[in-house]
Formats: structure tokens, C-alpha cells, sequence
């Protein structure tokens, strides 16, 4: 197995039980999560030696989230104390055409004060041999697009693998450097991009020509992006790209290409038909793919096995996919009918 770091920030999420409207309810439901964290505790299940190094306040609601990650085997010796506060973010589950939604209330967090030099990246990222961060952590603030950059270049100093899914979220993008200006200079250091379409479109900057709303993707379409990805940043060895056809709240196709060095791979197509829990599934597919790379001999079983994965997520309640690697390759070989296991 491999030895991974992530960086990033971890939230506090309060949503209502079910599918209540998020103050319908009289009561939240309260599970820690956060992109580069989720990726911890899935490669933690994985079997993996997963470290999450971030900045989190010194105080019990910090100290906490600390805790819960350490719960599943993930090494959080290199969590930096600091700021005032742990971001929250409000999460109401959709229902038909309803759509999901999330409010932020992150503004100040721990790891959005935090500047350059703050994280020892020699020790933070010793016997580690990969990196993964996403495009969240740098929109939250100049200073932690700062630090962030400031990570990838390390870990490209001590040869490590860094993989980036870019995450776009408009509603973090506040503080005036546009998103491809952030992200095109962090993924010139990338051996490993991850995203989907409109990640592509907003954080990059390349036009995908795809229409997100209408409910149907054209496979070509994305290998033409995939393409354009590699041709952009010849840096990149591998360029994934997930495809979710959203009919509904509660039903979704997914599926996710990959593009490598040699050639253009799709991988399985899944219909989901009774979401439980969208929140989490992109980690689920990065975690399930630097799994499959690090494990598997060819990039079409890793991309099979990251499918699968985060296809799986879709049937778990909080952030973390905390299905197994059996459990998974299940999937991959045709398990799909849900049927009780005695």
C-alpha cells in the first residue's frame, strides 16, 4: 500500500434529518467533512498509510474533527493548531426536482488565516510518497491559495506524486484573484488531475462545450476535453473526468473517462436511483482512483474501481465513503442488485 498525504480544510456539516428543508426541522444533524479529508479516511479504509495535515483551531469543536479522523486509522500528527474558528457549512438534501443545496459559513476558519511558512512541509511530508489536495482550499482565501501552492511545490521537491481535483465552487471564489489565475499555476504541478466538466470550464479556463443543465452528456465531447487538458499541461500524466447525467435529485447516471499517455479509457456507467448522499461522492472517485493506480497494474481496472467506488458513496449517509476495497471490487464485478448478504 501506499504512504498519502492530503491537505485541506475539514468542516463542521449540519443538515436536517432526511430530506426536511433545512430549518423545517427543529434539529441539525452534525458529521465532520471536507474534500482532502473525505480522501484521507477512504485511502485509511483503503489500507492505505493516509496522513491529513491541515490548520484547525484549538478548541474542542477542532480538536474534535481531529478525532474523528484519527477514528479511521487516518495520522493527523501534522494538524497545525490555529485561528479562532472551524468552518461550517449547512447541507440540505434534495428530492426530485429539488435541488441539493449548501451554505458556507467558513469565512475566518483556521486554515483560511493560515499563511506561507506556517506547516513544516519537510516533516509534514516525510515517508510520504503522494500528495492530494483539491480546488477548494485555495478559493477560500489569497493566503491558503498561498499555502497551497506552496505545498504541491514541495512535494514536487521531494518527488512525490500530486494529484489535484479542482472542486470548483463559485460561492468560495470572493477575494478577487479569478479561479483559472489560482488553479492553472498549482496544476502545472500536477502528475494527476481530477474534476468534471464544469471544473474544467471554471477553473481552468477551457471551454468544455457541454451543457450541464439539460441532463445528457456526449462522451466525445470529453474526450475532446481530456485531450485539451493534457495538450494545455503537458505536465499531466493522467487526466480523469467524471460524468454525472442528473435527471433528478434522487436519480443520477455516473460514469467518469480517463485520459493517459497512451490513450482514452471510459469507464462502467451506473443508474442511481435512490440517492442517500451526493455530498462526498467526487472524493470517493479520487480516492478510488489513486487507489486503483497504486494498486492495480492498468489504468482501466483503476478506473473501473473509482467508478465503483464513488457509485457506492452515493448509498452513504455523511462525507466519508467508508466502504472496503471487497465491498468495492464487488461492484467492479457486477454486484449491483443490493440484495442482503447473510
Amino acid at each position: 500500500m501506499a504512504n498519502i498525504a492530503t491537505f485541506g480544510e475539514i468542516m463542521l456539516r449540519l443538515s436536517p434529518p432526511g430530506k426536511e428543508l433545512l430549518f423545517q426541522s427543529s434539529r441539525l444533524e452534525a458529521v465532520f467533512g471536507g474534500g482532502e479529508a473525505n480522501v484521507a479516511v477512504s485511502l485509511a479504509v483503503l489500507g492505505h498509510r493516509s496522513r491529513w495535515v491541515s490548520v484547525v483551531p484549538s478548541n474542542p469543536v477542532g480538536e474534535a474533527a481531529v478525532r474523528e479522523l484519527r477514528r479511521f486509522g487516518v495520522d493527523t500528527g501534522f494538524v497545525v493548531r490555529g485561528g479562532q474558528r472551524l468552518g461550517i457549512y449547512f447541507a440540505e438534501t434534495g428530492a426530485d426536482v429539488r435541488a441539493s443545496q449548501v451554505i458556507y459559513d467558513r469565512e475566518g476558519s483556521g486554515i483560511a488565516e493560515a499563511k506561507t511558512g506556517d506547516i513544516d512541509w519537510e516533516a509534514a511530508f516525510s515517508g510520504m510518497d503522494w500528495l492530494h489536495i483539491s480546488g477548494i482550499t485555495p478559493a477560500i482565501s489569497a493566503s491558503a491559495a498561498g499555502l497551497t501552492l506552496e505545498a504541491v511545490k514541495a512535494a514536487r521537491a521531494k518527488n512525490m506524486t500530486v494529484s489535484v481535483d479542482l472542486n470548483y465552487r463559485a460561492k468560495l471564489w470572493k477575494y478577487g484573484r479569478p479561479a483559472p489565475e489560482v488553479m492553472r499555476e498549482i496544476v502545472k504541478h500536477a502528475d494527476l488531475l481530477a474534476g468534471n466538466e464544469e471544473d474544467c470550464q471554471k477553473a481552468l479556463g477551457l471551454a468544455a462545450g457541454v451543457e450541464v443543465t439539460s441532463g445528457r452528456l456526449d462522451p466525445k465531447v470529453f474526450e475532446d476535453l481530456t485531450a485539451k487538458v493534457m495538450t494545455e499541461f503537458p505536465n499531466l500524466a493522467r487526466v480523469a473526468v467524471t460524468m454525472r447525467e442528473s435527471e433528478s435529485a434522487d436519480g443520477n447516471r455516473w460514469s467518469a473517462v480517463l485520459r493517459n499517455r497512451k490513450g482514452f479509457l471510459s469507464g462502467p456507467s451506473f443508474d442511481i436511483r435512490a440517492i442517500v448522499d451526493r455530498i462526498g461522492t467526487g472524493d470517493a472517485f479520487a480516492a478510488g482512483l489513486i487507489h486503483g493506480l497504486t494498486s492495480f497494474a492498468a489504468d482501466a481496472e483503476a478506473l473501473d474501481f473509482a467508478v465503483a467506488a464513488s457509485a457506492l458513496k452515493h448509498s452513504i449517509p455523511g462525507d466519508f465513503n467508508l466502504s472496503t476495497e471487497k465491498e468495492i471490487l464487488a461492484v467492479v464485478r457486477g454486484d449491483r442488485s443490493g440484495r442482503i448478504r447473510r
